[in-house]
């Protein structure tokens, strides 16, 4: 499959996980692929057109648009990806993780976007990597869940001021990234697991795939939207 040849891609937090798998799906299928993270010693090693930063950091958003456009001059697809999850008790959240939460999964979204809008092309495809949390409550994840609910909204938003430029984003459910084993102990991976109708754990291929359905001329009329991949987990009762 070659849905995107001559295009260009790039994927924040492109070094593991989803972003990496989804970097190596599209590159697969003919994009030219930069991914961008803090990780150096991730970045060095990387396959890909590699840019270091930290997307809550303004001035090396404005480094990743300059690279872009002198090496590049154009998106195709943005696959913003980057982000950290949190959980805990509501009442135990502080503001420094507030903060430090908030910046990474929408400010940096926000901004990320911001600075490479003038970088798309008319046909360009945004996706926004949400949560499915967003769909249905987690005790513990206030905070995550509520960076997840602002990005989708945005999604909304960009859809319908960036246009025809697309803009979508896709709610993964359990996926066994290494997010995902850092934040659900083994002893409770058996539960967690019995709530998916599926009965499996999703992969970062799962998710990869539909980004790139969502960023591909088969969605071309597709935009706005959400794409839950949890397995049915979001439409079974607790």
């Amino acid at each position: 499959m070659t849905r995107f040849d001559g295009r260009t891609a790039l994927v924040t937090g492109g070094t593991s996980g989803i972003g990496m798998a989804t970097a190596q799906r599209l590159r697969a299928e003919g994009a030219q692929v930069i991914v961008t993270g803090r990780d150096k010693s991730r970045l060095e090693s990387s396959e890909f057109v590699a840019v270091p930063g930290d997307v809550a950091n303004l001035a090396d958003l404005d480094t990743l648009a300059a690279v872009v456009r002198e090496r590049f001059g154009r998106l195709d697809v943005v696959f913003a990806n980057a982000g950290v999850a949190t959980f805990g008790p509501f009442a135990e959240v502080t503001e420094a993780e507030y903060d430090r939460v908030m910046g990474i999964n929408v400010k940096g979204v926000y901004f990320t976007l911001q600075k490479l809008a003038p970088l798309l092309a008319e046909n360009a495809a945004v996706v926004i990597n949400a949560s499915w949390t967003l769909h249905r409550g987690l005790a513990g994840g206030s905070l995550y869940s509520a960076t997840k609910a602002a990005v989708h909204n945005l999604t909304h938003t960009l859809a319908a001021e960036l246009a025809p430029v697309r803009v979508n984003s896709v709610s993964p459910g359990y996926i066994a990234t290494p997010m995902f084993h850092a934040n659900v102990e083994v002893a409770a991976q058996p539960g967690v697991r019995s709530a998916i109708p599926l009965d499996r754990f999703g992969t970062a291929e799962d998710v990869a795939g539909a980004v790139a359905f969502l960023a591909s001329p088969e969605a071309s009329y597709i935009t706005g939207q959400d794409l839950i991949i949890d397995g049915g987990l979001v439409t079974t009762p607790w």
